[in-house]
């Protein structure tokens, strides 16, 4: 007998919209949408999709109690076996929403849960330890080899088997270490891992220890009230018409934007193109992400001494470590260069 399986999705993959339709609340649906036709390939004989659960990401996000209450309901009405969820790559809030209803679907339902994100999701990092997650790239160009990781790991879990480590069966590990008999001390098995690492040779560590690199924080300003200071912001604010081609999300440069002449920001010279949340208000002023009008005022009043001639700006949703740390490293040199004495970062 085939296993039951249900799909939880966003409204993106559902087909219903982008960010006009994030704010739709939890539905259910008797049909395959999104990915779930190639979970079905995938699951081949030995599970089908009975159902889709479809919830906006924006809705989950901010009424993520009443969401998680809604989409249980909903999940529970199909008498699953199993709930996948997403893959959500590295999208932030899709991320966020998979592992808590994946998380919730394990406790309240006892089923199976198994979901799917990029290293660096937020997801990750708040449900990591209760959910098991396969792996995948940034976006969903992703999409064959994570619902077939996703498949293979929801199925292995269904049998019932005894699991073995995250590495070998195609998970992210949860942090859980077990005991067992090794044919060898942990001395000899230090050695041969340090011989391993010397010759150049593969090797895995029995402990992954977490790397975080320590950035000292900048000296206060000396004198604010003679300070250079620049606005920046990762919010996606552009001039009209996105000049430098900034990418809505998954951000591969950053523009610097002459703002000499300009006391506000207007619909009519400025713009958001940011992919990771509502763009209504920042399209209305788009002041309320990247504050000049503020910014003009206080230097006005002398609260410092002077405004950069210019605004760096990016997008940051699924934007890599490594290119934010890159965009962060060239404006730092920039402002430096120009003798900016501090920078202030918005955000959304």
């Amino acid at each position: 007998m085939k296993k039951r399986v249900v799909l939880y999705i966003n409204q993106f993959f559902a087909g219903m919209g982008g960010e006009e339709s994030a704010h739709i609340p939890p539905e259910s649906k008797n049909t395959i949408l999104g990915p779930g036709a190639a979970f079905t390939q995938a699951f081949g004989d030995e599970a089908e999709i009975v159902g889709t659960v479809i919830c906006g990401d924006s809705y989950y996000g901010e009424h993520i109690e009443k969401a998680r209450e809604e989409c249980l309901k909903l999940i529970r009405a199909f008498e699953p076996d199993c709930l996948v969820a997403g893959p959500a790559f590295n999208a932030g809030r899709y991320g966020l929403a998979c592992g808590d209803i994946c998380t919730a679907a394990q406790r309240e339902l006892n089923i199976t849960a198994v979901t799917g994100w990029y290293s660096e999701n937020p997801g990750r990092e708040l449900y990591g330890a209760n959910v098991f997650a396969v792996p995948t790239v940034d976006s969903a160009r992703g999409m064959k080899d994570a619902v077939a990781k996703m498949s293979r790991l929801a199925l292995r879990l269904m049998s019932g088997e005894p699991m073995g480590p995250a590495r070998e069966e195609g998970y992210f590990h949860r942090g859980i270490r077990k005991n067992f008999f090794h044919e060898k001390t942990g001395a000899q098995r230090a050695i041969d891992l340090a011989l391993q690492k010397f010759h150049g040779e593969a090797f895995q560590t029995e402990l992954e220890m977490p790397v975080f690199k320590k950035i000292p924080p900048a000296a206060p300003v000396k004198d604010i009230k003679s300070a250079k200071i620049a606005i920046c912001s990762s919010g996606g604010i552009v001039p009209k018409g996105n000049p430098d081609h900034i990418r809505v999300s998954s951000a591969m440069n950053w523009g610097k934007y002459d703002i000499s002449k300009l006391d506000d920001l207007t619909p009519e010279n400025y713009e958001s193109i940011h992919g990771g949340y509502d763009r209504t208000w920042a399209l209305e002023d788009p002041d309320r992400v990247l504050p000049l009008d503020e910014m003009r005022k206080l230097e006005r009043e002398g609260a410092f001494g002077k405004l950069y001639e210019y605004a760096c700006t990016t997008t940051g949703t699924a934007t890599s470590v490594a290119n934010a740390e890159s965009f962060g490293r060239e404006i730092g040199e920039l402002l430096k260069k120009d003798g900016v004495d501090a920078a202030i970062l918005t955000s959304t």
